[in-house]
């Protein structure tokens, strides 16, 4: 019988590398604080992949994309997905992975002119116990009729190309400040959120001065959730407008339904 082990998974809104009404760039910050953490995966909203205007009057501006940045040598695998597009770049979701990408792709899941979501979607190989982990990074709307459909299509992403038998991590911000999507993805996904299954209430995350509004969310199916907390304090809290969102889930075998 195999030892059981954990995953630790780190969730963040990054608000494109910078801090609160984007009056300092942080992203070198940013980097050491999510470095710190020793994630196996980072799930990140509002990463940049470029931008030309940024690029050419901020010091220091990486050379990189800011997923890449971010990755720098600890996360060797990583994925982004380009959602909204403008003149002077791009930016979206990333999935940065201790694991190898078996394959991943990014779908459009935008409900309106305003607001360029994406759902990114990737399958990691866990070499140590020849396991496919199913990783799935979101942005939703602010408005909830949007977030309403954002779930619709999620759940048909899930039914289609998730097998049953194999576990699963939903992580990012779901800008669900009414708490309306937990008992739907249980429902119909059997998913938990780690927060609320320890603690009997989701994580405060917004603004991350001061957190009240719970945004920010990890959900699984095949794990157990060890420990689930939001990183406050310093220096997170003269980073991004999030609070960073830090749990660890261990992998349940036989625990996913079938």
């Amino acid at each position: 019988m195999q030892n059981p082990f954990a995953i630790k998974v780190l969730s963040y809104n990054i608000h494109k590398g910078f801090s609160t009404a984007s009056r300092k760039y942080v992203l070198e910050q940013i980097r050491g604080a999510i470095k710190s953490v020793h994630a196996d995966l980072v799930f990140l909203q509002e990463v940049l992949g470029d931008h030309k205007r940024h690029s050419r009057r901020i010091p220091n501006w990486p050379t990189t994309s800011q997923f890449e940045y971010l990755a720098d040598s600890v996360w060797t695998h990583y994925a982004y997905g380009k959602n909204a597009v403008y003149n002077a770049g791009h930016h979206g979701n990333a999935i940065l992975s201790k694991f190898p990408f078996i394959e991943w792709e990014n779908i459009d899941v935008s409900t309106n002119a305003l607001e360029n979501r994406g759902l990114l979607h990737g399958v990691v190989h866990v070499p140590d116990r020849d396991l496919r982990l199913h990783v799935i990074c979101l942005h939703l709307d602010l408005l909830e009729r949007g977030r309403r459909r954002q779930i619709d299509y999620l759940a048909e992403r899930i039914g289609e190309v998730v097998p049953e038998d194999e576990p699963l991590i939903v992580a990012g911000d779901f800008n669900d400040w009414r708490e309306r999507i937990t008992d739907r993805l249980a429902f119909q996904l059997d998913l938990q959120e780690a927060h609320l299954d320890l603690h009997d209430q989701h994580a405060r995350t917004f603004p991350s001065w001061l957190p009240v509004l719970k945004l920010d969310r990890v959900y699984f199916r095949g794990f157990k959730p060890l420990h689930a907390t939001v990183l406050t304090g310093e220096p997170w809290r003269q980073l991004s407008d999030h609070a960073a969102y830090f749990s660890e889930l261990q992998f349940l075998p036989g625990g996913v339904s079938g």
